[in-house]
């Protein structure tokens, strides 16, 4: 897990600009909500919001993110105004939070843009329980979101907007065509029928924080697609908060709620939720827990009950997905692993040909787009194989395979790495093999996704050249594939 995190490769340095602009758009707004008055409360909502409009906005250019932020406040406003109208109205307040819940999962159909609407206006109704909001706020809260989103945007679009000279991939849709329609259906109610049970027997835990059951529950849903995906999110999310409480004993409680040490470290939280989230969810769990604990700190309420009484919770939510995904509408795994796994291969491809046009001459011709994309597309593929190689999986011959073809789709993302390097020198120059090296890639990307079958793979020397030398070990590694991929044994992992 630590490997994962800091020598996951980071193509032009993408995770780090992401967390670093995190950082800067959430602390200048919550500045911006100090300079205008706001108080500590707002000040939380505010940060929370900004943290939202840097973290959850995906759209695939610019244009789309700036439309989609500009959203966000229409989508949270109105369910900020219910979950303070309904602050003592349990009931009403509860059957809304559900419906909340759905709309969210369900908003997924729609894209990035649905997926960015929905958690806001989940967690803008997740942060009214956590402030007690009473309408008698909400003209501090509104003004703390509207400053606080229109702060980050500035960061955003206009101090540090790397995607405009180099745009970076949009989060990857679940493959399915209308099929994935079913599945956000079904999300839907896997959701909130998982989210009625952990509030239900949160609130039995406890009448005050009842809502952290919630939204363990609602965050283990959240860009998961497979039964199996999901059960090992939720054991992730319980392992980070565990692991992040016991942090905060030794972080947390000595500072006392000191503003500056805190405000410190809360900014190393927040660049810990930017960079580790695309590579690990338990050490993303972990800066959220701390970062939580740290702002429970400032407000006076940190204690060590408060503490347990979080685990407690999310392990309520966690068990409430369980159960929601298990008997409830499962999509199964190994579906949903074989479609991930085929796009990896095709984008593996389209990198392959993006290089060799570079190295061609080819005018605009520009790969590393292409290797953040692959880089995104072998997360999910981690994501959707992480039940078939976890430690308590007792299928062992799925989980050998399994973890070979991980193995070897890294070695593939390598050797595609290795061949930008070489076609971004601009001395580098074209090699008529390259063409035929080129050809053979894709021919073997097509006979593992389409089922046919595999050309061999030539022997002999390496080549000399680095182009012809890194094409000639994808070549090898996308042979090698074949055996696990179609091993005849158990369920599928892709193609045939």
């Amino acid at each position: 897990m630590l490997k994962r995190v800091f020598v996951s490769p980071d193509p032009g340095r993408a995770r780090l600009r992401f967390a670093a602009r995190g950082v800067l758009g959430i602390g200048a707004a919550v500045v911006v909500c100090g300079l205008a008055g706001i108080s500590l409360v707002g000040a939380v909502i505010g940060g929370l919001a900004a943290l939202l409009a840097l973290f959850t906005v995906t759209d695939a250019t610019v244009r789309g993110q700036a439309v989609t932020t500009a959203l966000l406040p229409v989508a949270g406003l109105p369910v900020l105004t219910a979950a303070a109208a309904l602050h003592d109205l349990p009931v009403a307040r509860d059957l809304t939070f559900l419906a909340v819940v759905g709309a969210g999962v369900y908003a997924r159909r729609w894209g990035p843009r649905g997926h960015s609407l929905g958690v806001f206006a989940f967690m803008t109704f997740f942060v009214a329980q956590f402030l007690h909001a009473t309408t008698g706020r909400l003209p501090e809260m509104f003004a703390a979101v509207l400053l606080s989103v229109a702060t980050a945007a500035a960061v955003r679009f206009g101090l540090w907007c790397y995607e405009r000279r180099r745009p970076g991939p949009a989060a990857p849709v679940p493959p399915g065509g209308g099929g994935f329609a079913r599945i956000t259906t079904r999300q839907a109610v896997q959701a909130t029928a998982g989210a009625g049970f952990a509030l239900v027997v949160g609130q039995l835990v406890s009448g005050e924080r009842w809502y952290w059951a919630v939204g363990a529950t609602w965050w283990v849903f959240v860009n998961t697609t497979s039964r199996g995906e999901t059960l090992v999110r939720g054991f992730r999310r319980v392992l980070g908060t565990v692991v992040g409480i016991g942090l905060g004993f030794l972080v947390a409680f000595p500072l006392a709620g000191s503003v500056l040490p805190t405000a410190v470290l809360a900014a190393a939280c927040v660049f810990g939720i930017f960079y580790t989230a695309a590579v690990s969810y338990t050490w993303m769990m972990l800066c959220v827990t701390l970062l939580a604990e740290l702002l429970y700190g400032l407000l006076g309420v940190l204690t060590p009950g408060l503490l347990a009484l979080r685990v407690a919770e999310t392990g309520v939510g966690a068990l409430g997905a369980v159960l929601a995904v298990l008997f409830l509408l499962p999509v199964t795994t190994h579906a949903v692993t074989d479609a991930w796994i085929q796009r990896a291969l095709r984008c593996v491809h389209a990198c392959t040909a993006e290089a060799a046009a570079r190295l061609a001459g080819t005018e605009g011709a520009d790969p590393a787009p292409r290797v953040a994309e692959l880089e995104q597309l072998l997360g999910r593929v981690r994501l959707s194989v992480a039940p078939l190689v976890h430690p308590l999986n007792p299928m062992y011959g799925r989980k050998l395979r399994a973890r070979q073809v991980l193995g070897l789709l890294d070695d593939c993302a390598r050797e595609v790495r290795g061949l930008v390097a070489v076609a971004a020198d601009p001395e580098a120059s074209h090699d008529a093999r390259l063409a035929a090296a080129c050809w053979r890639v894709e021919t073997a990307v097509e006979a593992l996704t389409g089922g046919g079958d595999i050309p061999a793979h030539a022997g002999g020397p390496r080549a000399v050249e680095p182009a012809l030398a890194h094409l000639h070990d994808l070549e090898r590694a996308l042979a090698e594939l074949a055996a696990p991929l179609r091993a005849p044994s158990g369920s599928k992992l892709v193609g045939a």
